[in-house]
C-alpha cells in the first residue's frame, strides 16, 4: 500500500496498518471471541507499540510461555526476558488479570456468595490457579453470606502453606464475620486435599463450631481444576 509522504512521493505503507484495521472492524462486528490467542495478545500490544507491528511478539509469547494464559500469568521480570518486551508492555499484560479478577469479584459481591458458586470458584481460579507459590486465602462472609473480607492470610513454598487454625478463627471474630471459605492454591496443578490439609480443615472447623462461626468449604484451585472438601465429604 503507498501513501502520500507530504513531498510529492510516494511512500510504502507498512504492511500491518490494513491488517490492524481488519482486526478492529472484526473486533466491532464478530467479537473478540473470533480472535486467536496470539491476535488478543496482538490488539493489546497495539496501545504499547502505535507503529510497529505486534504479531511476531505476540506469537513469541504464546511460544515462550505456553498459553494466553501463562503469559497473563508470568512476572513482568519473565515476560521482559522475551525480546521486545520492556516496561510498558510488561505493564498492560500484568493489568488485565487484575481487571478480570475485579471484575469477577464485583460479580460475587452482588449477591450471597453461596448462591453464586460457580462465580466465587471461577474468581478463586483467576486470582489463584497460576500462583507460583502456595497461599491460603481466606474469605468472610456476614450473616447473609455476603463478602466481608478476602484476605490472603499465608503464602508458602511451592507445595506448602503454614496455616494456624487459631489464627484464622481469630481473625474471623475480628471481624465479626459469622461465616468463612477457605481456598488454597496447588502449583503442582493436582487439586487433591492432602492428609495435612484435611487434618487442618477438621480442626478449624471444630474450632468454628464451639464459636457459632460456619465453615461452609475449603476449596482447593489449580491451573487444571478444582476440588471442593465439602463435596469430597471432608465437611
Amino acid at each position: 500500500m503507498w501513501t502520500d509522504s507530504g513531498i510529492g512521493l510516494k511512500t510504502e505503507k507498512p504492511h500491518y496498518h490494513g491488517h490492524r484495521d481488519r482486526l478492529r472492524q472484526r473486533l466491532l462486528e464478530k467479537g473478540a471471541e473470533s480472535f486467536a490467542d496470539y491476535e488478543v495478545l496482538e490488539f493489546l500490544l497495539f496501545g504499547v507499540n502505535p507503529r510497529g507491528d505486534t504479531k511476531p511478539l505476540a506469537k513469541k509469547l504464546i511460544e515462550t510461555f505456553g498459553s494466553l494464559a501463562e503469559v497473563f500469568a508470568a512476572s513482568p521480570d519473565e515476560l521482559k526476558q522475551v525480546a521486545g518486551v520492556g516496561d510498558a508492555a510488561a505493564s498492560l499484560l500484568k493489568l488485565i488479570p487484575e481487571a478480570a479478577r475485579r471484575l469477577t469479584k464485583d460479580a460475587i459481591l452482588e449477591q450471597p456468595v453461596i448462591d453464586s458458586w460457580d462465580r466465587l470458584v471461577e474468581y478463586c481460579t483467576i486470582v489463584m490457579a497460576r500462583e507460583k507459590i502456595e497461599q491460603f486465602r481466606l474469605l468472610f462472609l456476614d450473616r447473609k453470606n455476603r463478602l466481608i473480607a478476602d484476605e490472603i492470610q499465608q503464602k508458602g513454598t511451592i507445595d506448602h502453606t503454614p496455616v494456624y487454625p487459631r489464627e484464622v478463627v481469630k481473625r474471623a471474630l475480628e471481624l465479626s464475620a459469622s461465616a468463612l471459605i477457605m481456598v488454597h492454591n496447588h502449583p503442582s496443578g493436582d487439586p487433591s486435599p492432602s492428609q495435612a490439609d484435611i487434618a487442618m480443615t477438621k480442626e478449624v472447623k471444630e474450632i468454628c463450631g464451639k464459636l457459632g462461626i460456619e465453615l461452609h468449604d475449603h476449596l482447593i484451585i489449580s491451573k487444571t481444576g478444582n476440588s471442593s472438601f465439602r463435596q469430597l465429604g471432608h465437611l
